[in-house]
This record gives C-alpha cells, structure tokens and sequence, in this order.
C-alpha cells in the first residue's frame, strides 16, 4: 500500500502525521511511504530524515495524493488558499484516509468524502478502551496542551510559582486552580506541581478525587446535584443549567485567592461549558491569569476569544489555540507513534482486508462506501 503524508495547511500548524523514525516499520511490512517535501520542517524533520528512512519525496501535494492508496493526516482536510483546491478534492475516489476530522467545523470535507466514496478513520473517534489506548490521540494531544498552558501561565504572571526563602525575605508559591481533571487537567496539575505552585482542581467527577490527590493537589468539593456526568465513552456531557450553577458557585469560592486559573472542560461535539462569568472574572485580584484551553469551542470564560489575549479588570484571559502545535516535536512524536498503530490494527488481515466487526475499526471508521456511518456524526453534519 502507498501510505502519502501531505505537508499540513491549516494556519500556525507544524505538526506532521509521520516522523522518520516510523518509517522503517512500514516499509517492513510491504508499505510504501510518499512524503510531501516540507511536511516535516515545522517539527523539525527535514526532507533528507524521510528519504534516509526510505521515505520517497514528493514535490507537490496534487502528485502525492494522485499516487497514494491511503492518506495520512494531523488536521482534517481544508481548502487550500495557495492551490485555492480543497484536500477532500484531492482524494482518489475510493481511497482512505486516516486523521483528525473535526466533522463539526469541517462538514464540508465529510461531505466531499461521501462523493468519493472515502473511506475515513477519525483519529478522535477512536474508542476509549483499554486495547486502543496507544491509539488514543486525543489523549496525546491533551497531555501536550495541559503542559504547555502551565508554561505559559507562568511566563504571564508576574510573579514565581515556587515558595523561595531569600535574603530578601519569603516568597510564598503561586496559587492555581484547574478545571477539569480530564488528560489536559491531569498533566497541568502535575506541571505546575513541578514548578512549586500551590494547586488545587475541580471536577464534577467525584471518582477522580484520587488522581487529583495523588499528584498533591487538593480536590475542589461541590454540592452535587444528581446527574450523569460522563459518557459510556469516557466524554464529559452537557449538563442542566442547575449543575452548571453549582459549578459556578464552587469555582467562584475560590476565585479571589487564585493567581492563574487553568479552564480545561469541553464537551465534544457542543459549546464549552461557561465556567467563570464576567462577574467572577471581576472579583479575582490584578495580575491573574486564565488560560482557556476550551476557546476552539466557545471557552469555558465568558471573555475568552479564541487566539486571543484579553485584558479585563486587570486579569489576563488567553485564549489559546492548537498548543500541540507549539511543542512540534513531541506532538508530531506522539501523533505518529498513535496513527501508526491504528494503521497496523486497521490491517492486521493478509491483503489490506478491513474488519469492520472490530470494535475500533468500527467505531473510528466515519464514512464508508458513499455514507456516514457514524451515528455522532450524521446528527453534527445534518
């Protein structure tokens, strides 16, 4: 099989779907890769690391999808304003293709897939269970954020997050608070554990009370009204204006002391949930900062904007976009390592036979022979 790895378009992004070190594997079991030239230079893989590799390198993006059986991919297709072409168009018909999709903000490419009859894996679709955890993406992706917005809290706050005992006097650690305790929460709790702060986080979920504590956080209580919270699929759900009120009040307690706020909460395929109102942003002290890793979805802070640093009340609310792609490397590392083995599970069987009995060929396949197959994504694109 032709496996063709297209250099990304979308705006800001330099992750790439396949790194050199991947490569050898698939060419041992019979594959041949086609690497667009410059695909990989955002995460630092230059086009000799491919071809080392045994990698071909092809010079333009229209050649490589001509001649690839399945395409590989971080962002679903786009329009391009270079080629003023759309990726889904490059496609051959009946080909595949394996990646994120984002069918909400990308309905135009799903139905471009159903033309052609692609046969489209969704890297988010992936289902949360045991067997495919090294397959899991999102969760990858979410690890890398959940560090990064650490990092950058700290650069914009005004003071150190560790407690130091100078000749200057003590300087007491910065207090942050994280919401959500999914992968992005977890990892951030541990970064700014890491860096010295004083942290606590909030989870309507009180079965991760635990994991919170075990990396020395304190666990945020609320009263709880009854509600499912989570999906069958480890998502978080929306919830009734009641809950979300009762999430404000505890979140809104603690507020006024908190040096960096940290907002993880989304829920797929919806609005982020509004977690701190303007109100509550007004009663935090000056020089506070929020990092808002909801903003694609609307934000969990009334004042974020997506891809944008807001001053209000004298709080800094960023609203930060695609971090992945700020730490390359490792994102496109981990990115890779995850679409190679769901590549290898898709064709474990002799000549490229897909089973679709499978539980995670199945529940990541999102069109299949001219049709959405996928119950979530038929009510998204309707």
């Amino acid at each position: 099989m032709k496996i063709g790895i297209p250099k990304e378009i979308r705006a800001g992004e330099t992750r790439v779907a396949l790194i050199p070190p991947m490569i050898a594997g698939l060419i041992r079991d019979g594959h041949e890769v086609l690497v667009e030239s410059g695909a990989g230079v955002g995460a630092g893989f230059a086009d000799t690391a491919y071809q080392d590799a045994g990698a071909s390198i092809i010079d333009d993006a229209a050649k490589l999808y001509t001649n690839a059986d399945l395409i590989m991919k971080v962002n679903a297709p786009t329009f391009n304003p270079t080629t003023k072409k759309h990726e889904a168009d490059l496609l051959k018909n009946g080909t595949t293709y394996v990646g994120f999709l984002m069918p909400q903000e990308n309905k135009d490419a799903v139905e471009k897939m159903v033309r052609k009859k692609i046969t489209c894996f969704a890297m988010e679709f992936v289902p949360r269970i045991t067997r495919a955890q090294s397959m899991d993406a999102l969760s990858s992706m979410a690890t890398i954020a959940g560090y990064k917005a650490v990092i950058i809290a700290a650069e914009k706050l005004s003071k150190i997050f560790p407690l130091l005992m100078t000749a200057a006097g003590s300087i007491t650690p910065a207090n942050v608070l994280i919401l959500g305790a999914g992968v992005a929460g977890l990892q951030a709790i541990a970064t700014a554990k890491r860096l010295g702060a004083k942290v606590e986080a909030f989870d309507p979920r009180p079965a991760v009370k635990e994991q919170i504590e075990s990396l020395g956080a304190s666990f945020v209580e609320m009263q709880l009204p009854e509600e499912d919270v989570e999906t069958a699929g480890g998502y978080a759900k929306q919830q009734s204006d009641a809950f979300l009120k009762a999430e404000q009040d505890a979140i809104g307690k603690r507020l006024p002391r908190m040096d960096v706020v940290i907002t993880t909460a989304q829920i797929f395929g919806k609005r982020a949930p509004i977690l701190i109102t303007r109100a509550m942003v007004e009663q935090m002290q000056p020089g506070a900062v929020i990092i808002d890793l909801a903003a694609e979805q609307g934000g969990n802070c009334e004042l974020t904007a997506a891809n944008e640093q807001v001053e209000a009340h004298g709080v800094t609310v960023i609203g930060v976009v695609n971090l992945p792609a700020s730490v390359a490397y490792h994102a496109s590392q981990m990115y890779s390592k995850n679409i190679t083995n769901l590549f290898k599970h898709l064709y474990l069987a002799p000549e490229f036979i897909l089973n679709f009995e499978d539980e995670i060929t199945n529940g990541a396949c999102v069109v299949r022979d001219g049709a959405i197959i996928n119950d979530v994504v038929k009510n998204l694109v309707q």
